[in-house]
């Protein structure tokens, strides 16, 4: 069985909207680190985040 991860700090991507966790490789950037993927920092879904309903609380 896989292990799971302890609670990691997470953040919301500014291209799509969901949520990521912390990973190793973001170690010495954190704050810095706006995006979840190289797609969504190329703008790649952008079209789809417009397409998107908007989130409402």
């Amino acid at each position: 069985m896989a292990h799971k991860k302890p609670n990691l700090p997470e953040k919301i991507c500014a291209a799509c909207g969901r949520p990521f966790a912390w990973r190793k490789k973001w170690a010495r950037n954190w704050d810095e680190v706006r995006f979840c993927s190289d797609a969504c920092r190329d703008g790649r879904y952008a079209k789809a985040r417009l397409a998107l309903p908007a989130r409402g609380g």
